[in-house]
């Protein structure tokens, strides 16, 4: 090739090669302008970002300390925030002092090892450190091969107060606060500061105001152990005590703030209270129950006993305070043989033991225990879980049941042997009772009596037979109706239609039950009338008997007086004969002794008509006593005999009729002067009693029989003294008109006595109204 040629061929190569480098060069320059534009966009959002770091430190009282591996430091954070820590934390700021390093010091000393581990090993962990103006929570991680430490004040009113869990807890009705890791309070809720009075949380701060000195202890053991701790404390405020349950939590991060909450149990302690009160007074009644009572809890052992359990089986109650099984509380009765004795032993125990699964109280059961007894039993289910059993010993109640029965057999055996027609309605109206004589009586058999059933029905049948309806009305009255004021005794008559008289009677029972009985009276109504009639006849033949006394002793009176006359006129004449003044002497003596018996007649007819009354007045013993024995001494001491008489000094007046007693004394003297002989004694004597006087008459003279002495004050029987007469049972009779009565004692051969017993206040019938006394 020419020169010219490669020449041109290297101005043009050259040429091509300077518009490729320039080609290249511009898109070179494009290159470097777009990253160079990226490279000042991206310092731009990393200058941004680094401003935005710098701002959300300084924003907050917090910094962080890098610690890389080489052992380098970097800090972040305000310096405000530096300055505040090296202060608190035992720096100075002008010390020159590395802020880094007087952190680190503080954690070293608060928590080596676990930095030394986040060094090591990139364990985390937490602490609080404790500076002159607060505590500083520490928050150890690692990250990118570095140690991160975050340190910021331990402040968590801010943070709570301003969040939506802090007006929610500001709410909350409890009292509610928060103790930073010092123990000082750092946050509190309305309820706590309405419980302490405080208005708010500085002023509790002021016046250092703690809910309590237990509660203060729980949180700070929550806070101590970073644990959850729990307890119960009562307080006095307000005029009253509230118990209150104390839950102290460690707060989040280990920070050492506590959050602690008392939650009011006054009322459920209250309720717990009362609860336990009712429990003791339902054990207590149930102790005083003479049932015996056991319950067994869910766990089936006995959660329960009464004392009348203890006495039933005899159990050693330190035995039963151990709380035993059902089971070997059943085994220790089989071993005491006080339970039924049965064949299958363990399958009875299992059917015991079953019920414990059941809904419903099972029927009651009975056991017969080897020792005689017998005992009711009742199973049911407790409400609070478990089972509840009742033992009664019904032993005593059987025999009675069984004796009751034996009764009821006996009394319905005696009913149907009556003859009165007898049958016994139920308050409800309905026959319960009706006996053999009842069918007969009315005519109806006891089958159809059986179907009538109420009272109704039955009168129907017995209407035919005595048909009166107010008779029924009244009885159904007394039977049905259940006012007490109708449920009265009552009875009347009644005649039948074939002629009977039939009486009827009703008597309310103990059982609301109705006794009604009929009877027929047809024979005894005739036995009346003719009894009513020889009672009349009798009463005319008593007052013809006292006509005839009166008459006779009339008729009689008037010869004796005259006979009585002429013999003192004759025994008065001087020419008369010793012998025939004798003779008229004798007639005189006996026609006196046949008038004064005609007076005892007249006084023992009048005494038998009620008609004699006494003239009370206040008698001296020792005068009556002398009186009758002065109409008496001549005659005993004219048979060689001697008359004693002894009364006590001093001895009351009793109130009596002085002239009827003493004709009962001249009596019994009289009486004791015909049994006297030569060299005998008669005794009078008079003895006080409490309430009586009594008065002897004693003789030394034959006695009297012992056959005889029953029936010596007896009128008109033959007497071995004196013969027959009303003397004596004239002198009984007049003592009981006083009030009193007579006696005798006597020995055969060695005399009697006579003893009338007189009351100081004469209480007998024959005393006039106006002249009786109490």
């Amino acid at each position: 090739m020419a020169e010219a040629d490669i020449a041109y061929v290297a101005t043009a190569g050259a040429a091509g090669l300077a518009l490729a480098l320039s080609a290249w060069a511009a898109r070179l320059r494009g290159r470097l302008a777009a990253r160079t534009h990226v490279a000042e966009a991206d310092l731009s959002v990393a200058r941004a970002a680094l401003a935005d770091r710098d701002g959300a430190l300084a924003a907050f009282e917090d910094a962080r300390l890098a610690l890389t591996p080489g052992g380098h430091t970097r800090r972040l954070g305000s310096p405000a925030a530096w300055s505040a820590i090296t202060r608190e934390l035992g720096g100075r700021e002008d010390d020159g002092a590395d802020p880094a390093l007087v952190v680190l010091d503080a954690i070293r000393a608060a928590a080596g090892p676990r930095l030394d581990g986040l060094i090591d090993q990139g364990e985390a962990f937490d602490a609080v450190l404790d500076g002159v103006g607060g505590a500083w929570a520490v928050e150890g991680r690692s990250s990118a091969g570095a140690a991160w430490l975050r340190l910021s004040r331990l402040g968590l009113v801010g943070t709570a107060a301003e969040s939506g869990l802090g007006l929610l807890a500001d709410a909350y009705p409890a009292p509610t606060w928060i103790t930073d890791a010092a123990g000082r309070l750092a946050w509190a809720n309305k309820a706590w500061l309405a419980e302490m009075k405080a208005e708010n949380i500085d002023a509790a701060r002021e016046k250092g105001l703690t809910f309590d000195r237990g509660a203060d202890a729980i949180v700070a053991e929550a806070g101590r152990l970073h644990q959850r701790q729990e307890g119960f404390r009562w307080t006095t405020g307000g005029g009253r005590r509230r118990a209150w349950r104390i839950v102290a939590e460690p707060a989040p991060g280990g920070a050492g703030a506590v959050l602690a909450f008392a939650l009011d149990m006054t009322e459920a302690e209250e309720t717990r209270d009362t609860l336990r009160r009712h429990v003791e007074a339902h054990d207590e009644t149930l102790n005083h129950l003479a049932d015996a009572v056991a319950i067994f809890g869910p766990s089936k052992r006995l959660a329960f006993h009464n004392t009348a359990f203890q006495t039933l089986f005899n159990i050693d109650p330190a035995w039963l305070d151990e709380r035993p099984t059902h089971a070997e509380l059943l085994d220790r009765l089989r071993q005491r043989r006080l339970l039924p004795e049965v064949i299958d032993y363990a399958g009875w125990k299992s059917n015991e033991l079953d019920f414990y699964g059941a809904a419903e109280a099972a029927p009651d059961d009975s056991w017969s225990l080897p020792d005689g007894r017998t005992l009711r039993v009742v199973r049911q289910p407790h409400p609070l879980g478990g089972v509840l059993l009742l033992f009664s010993d019904i032993t005593d109640e059987l025999k009675l049941r069984s004796r009751f029965n034996a009764q009821i057999q006996v009394q319905k055996a005696t009913l149907d042997k009556l003859n009165d027609a007898v049958a016994v309605f139920g308050s409800d109206g309905r026959i319960r009772l009706h006996n053999e004589a009842f069918d007969t009586f009315w005519g109806v058999g006891g089958e159809a009596l059986d179907a009538a059933g109420d009272f109704d029905a039955v009168a129907a049948l017995c209407h035919r037979t005595m048909p009166d309806p107010a008779l029924w009305l009244g009885l159904k009255a007394r039977v049905a109706d259940p006012d007490p004021e109708s449920r009265v005794p009552i009875a009347g008559e009644g005649r039948t239609t074939d002629g009977r008289i039939a009486s009827w009677q009703t008597r309310p029972l103990p059982d609301g039950a109705t006794l009604v009985a009929f009877s027929d009276i047809t024979a005894r109504r005739g036995l009346e009338q003719a009894l009513a009639a020889k009672a009349q006849a009798l009463e005319e033949s008593t007052a013809l008997k006292r006509e005839f006394v009166g008459s006779v002793s009339y008729e009689l009176r008037t010869p004796l007086t005259t006979i009585v006359g002429y013999s003192e006129l004759l025994e008065t004449q001087a020419d008369l004969p010793e012998r025939s003044r004798q003779h008229a002497g004798a007639i005189r003596i006996a026609a006196r002794q046949l008038a004064g018996s005609i007076d005892d007649v007249l006084d023992m007819a009048q005494i038998d008509a009620g008609e004699m009354e006494l003239t009370l007045g206040d008698v001296r013993v020792s005068d009556l006593l002398d009186e009758a024995a002065g109409r008496v001494r001549e005659r005993i001491e004219g048979r060689g005999a001697s008359l004693t008489v002894r009364c006590p000094p001093g001895l009351r007046p009793i109130r009596a009729d002085a002239q009827r007693v003493g004709q009962a004394l001249e009596y019994l003297l009289d009486n004791a002067a015909r049994a006297v002989s030569e060299g005998g004694a008669v005794t009078l004597i008079a003895e006080a009693a409490p309430a009586e006087v009594r008065i002897r008459v004693e003789d030394t003279g034959r006695g009297i029989p012992y056959h005889l002495q029953a029936h010596v004050f007896d009128r008109f029987v033959k007497r071995e003294r004196g013969g027959p007469g009303v003397g004596l049972a004239l002198v009984k009779a007049l003592v009981e008109l006083h009030g009193g009565w007579a006696e005798v004692e006597s020995e055969p051969g060695k005399g009697a006595a006579f003893i009338l017993h007189l009351p100081l206040e004469a209480a007998g019938v024959a005393v006039p109204p106006e002249l009786r006394l109490g």
